[in-house]
């Protein structure tokens, strides 16, 4: 401010007053009328509720695997037996074409072990439930091995018929063209029963 903007006693004057009180009525004037111009660029509702989906596991049977849908893309949930736990950690990571556990819920450089493929967000293992996208890493085709009966390939996990991908009990590639293993979502158990994908 300039001495001929200030009264005699150094204090501003009534134009300051004005000038500062005329800035702040346009600034809130301005958030008023480009808050609902960004707020409309946000998801809409159902798009947020797609981004997260709830299963209740309590009727998935021993043995037995579901398919569900999770922001469009199926998702694999198998309850395995402790012999189907038993059969998938005894492979040897020298064994797998895909060494990487392929896991959203860690960092995405460890190994693909049994217990790295289980591995919920909370940093807790959850042997008996396999959760994967259900979606080959060759072409996006949709693996087979879901419903009871179907044909699992030559490892008992999934088999991708289009082009022959063949995946174990983790949901490791194990022969094919598919370059790397089946993806795990992010997730986490919200009780014992209960698993939150997304």
């Amino acid at each position: 401010m300039t001495t001929s903007d200030m009264s005699d006693d150094g204090e501003p004057t009534r134009r300051d007053f004005i000038h500062i009180f005329g800035a702040a009525t346009a600034a809130a004037g301005a958030g008023a009328v480009l808050w609902p111009l960004v707020h409309q660029m946000n998801p809409d509702a159902s798009v947020l509720a797609l981004s997260t989906k709830e299963v209740d596991l309590s009727a998935v049977p021993e043995g037995q695997a579901i398919k569900v849908m999770w922001q469009g893309k199926p998702v694999f949930i198998r309850h395995r037996t402790p012999a189907e736990i038993e059969e998938a950690k005894s492979v040897a990571i020298a064994q797998l074409k895909d060494p990487v556990a392929r896991n959203a819920n860690l960092s995405g450089t460890e190994e693909a072990t049994d217990e790295n493929i289980v591995t919920g967000a909370s940093g807790e293992a959850h042997e008996p439930w396999l959760i994967l996208v259900g979606v080959c890493t060759h072409l996006g085709c949709i693996p087979l091995g879901t419903s009871a009966g179907e044909s699992r390939g030559d490892f008992g996990g999934w088999f991708c018929p289009c082009h022959g991908s063949h995946y174990d009990l983790a949901g490791r590639i194990r022969k094919g063209p598919a370059p790397e293993n089946l993806l795990v979502p992010p997730y986490q158990f919200v009780t014992d029963t209960v698993v939150k994908i997304g």
